[in-house]
């Protein structure tokens, strides 16, 4: 894949939540996009970050071990303040406001306003591969191999979530706002326009707060 540089001349810097999960692919894709990845185990890692993912793996020991290193609040904070982030699978979970059949104290980061169900389809066994139209990334027409283990999914969601894909009528994306989240893991898959996809919304972002700035008079 052929990447451009950034108008700005730096490379997005995005942050990987590296305390449990499929870190190691989501910096490979990332990084195949033109970005330079950062893997963040400490509150100071996440400083100047223009985007964060949230990876797949178990989202009870991502909650614990969040709290437990300190990344639990600031990341809450990043997301209210509008930090774009990107949550695959365990980070969908991590990203909703409500989830069902969670552990009676996990906590999640929140910022999507939806109900997810974890493990909806079924067991480790029970993964399986899709292949999804997703009229937002680049190529539409060409359909997305969507890869699903132990895969939640969207049980509800307000007015303002944007449905990005659905498995039949299962709703597996979504964004609102700078969050964006999927149900199934594209790190996996070989194409990478779901990544390209959240480095667009980084990019957009950091335009937009780079306008903000005021300048020397």
């Amino acid at each position: 894949m052929t990447t451009q540089p950034e108008p700005s001349g730096r490379a997005l810097l995005v942050g990987v939540l590296a305390v449990q999960g499929d870190v190691r692919e989501h910096v490979a894709a990332l990084e195949r996009c033109g970005a330079t990845v950062r893997r963040v185990r400490r509150p100071e890692e996440l400083d100047g970050l223009d985007g964060l993912v949230v990876p797949g793996g178990e989202s009870t020991t991502i909650d614990r071990l969040s709290r437990i290193f300190g990344l639990h609040e600031p990341v809450r904070a990043l997301v209210a303040g509008g930090l774009p982030v990107y949550g695959s699978c365990a980070g969908m979970i991590q990203l909703a406001d409500r989830i069902l059949d969670g552990h009676a104290e996990q906590q999640t980061f929140g910022g999507i306003d939806m109900t997810v169900r974890r493990n909806a389809f079924g067991r480790q066994v029970d993964s399986f591969e899709a292949d999804l139209v997703v009229p937002a990334l680049r190529e539409p027409q060409r359909p997305f191999p969507a890869v699903f283990i132990r895969a939640p999914l969207v049980e509800e969601h307000s007015p303002g979530v944007e449905v990005v894909a659905r498995v039949g009528e299962a709703v597996v994306a979504v964004r609102q706002g700078n969050l964006l989240a999927t149900s199934f893991h594209p790190e996996v898959s070989g194409d990478d326009r779901v990544h390209q996809l959240f480095l667009d919304l980084c990019r957009e972002h950091r335009g937009a707060a780079a306008e903000q700035v005021p300048t020397a008079s």
